[in-house]
């Protein structure tokens, strides 16, 4: 699962046990030998799709950036800017390092409190492998600084997997870690907020709407589809409204 580059289980454990800033900072040197990295796979099939159905973009914005997976993607679709951005000191370092092209730039914040100055200046944003660390209270003010930073008729794009019947292995562990992340929280300083279900399409579906989007999804084909015909992962096209 996890590369000899990548962090021990020790490791692992002082990161659980940080906060969410911290935790990436120390695991900021190793994270892109772990499998929390967003998958070049998908990162291709997000890229093929965006190109497929809007062509190119002007400027970018990625949010919750981390050490940089989707610059590259970003770079490619956006004839201008480029800008991370994410809360953690560490995870900006090794995206910096990764990408130090002229024209991306990367900006520390919190993704629930995006910076004034990226007001109405994407045409696209995106967001990979982040969602599980916000609560669902937290969506709003999450959605609605995206849609602040875009220009009207601008698109925020991201993927979304389809949910895990009761019935798989799956859904069991990840039922088990949130349980055990619900545990640790309530008896360890400071949280650390990471879930796996607490992003279902239809809530966040609503919460988009709410915050001034049009939404629509798309199937990436790339995955294959369920035994019952529903796309294994669609992308999420949520649309400023002019």
């Amino acid at each position: 699962m996890f590369s000899s580059h990548g962090p021990s289980v020790r490791e692992l454990a002082v990161q659980g046990l940080s906060s969410i800033e911290r935790g990436y900072d120390l695991l900021a040197p190793k994270f892109d030998h772990t499998p929390f990295r967003t998958p070049d796979r998908m990162l291709d099939a997000v890229e093929e799709t965006l190109a497929q159905r809007e062509g190119s973009f002007g400027s970018g914005l990625d949010v919750c950036c981390g050490t940089g997976a989707a610059i590259g993607m970003l770079r490619r679709l956006c004839r201008d800017r480029v800008t991370g951005v994410d809360l953690s000191a560490g995870m900006l370092a090794g995206a910096r390092r990764a990408h130090p092209e002229e024209r991306v730039d990367f900006v520390r914040a919190d993704a629930r409190a995006l910076p004034p100055a990226l007001g109405d200046s994407y045409d696209l944003a995106v967001s990979f492998g982040a969602f599980g660390h916000f609560l669902p209270s937290e969506r709003p003010a999450l959605f609605s600084g995206v849609h602040r930073a875009l220009r009207p008729g601008g698109v925020f794009a991201f993927p979304i997997g389809a949910p895990i019947p009761a019935s798989s292995p799956v859904w069991w562990v990840a039922a088990g870690f949130d349980a055990a992340m619900r545990v640790r929280n309530a008896v360890w300083r400071p949280s650390f907020v990471m879930y796996y279900r607490t992003f279902p399409l239809s809530g966040v579906r609503r919460d988009l709407e709410d915050a001034g989007f049009t939404v629509e999804t798309v199937p990436l084909e790339h995955f294959g589809r369920q035994p019952g015909g529903a796309p294994r992962w669609r992308l999420v096209l949520a649309r400023r409204r002019t």
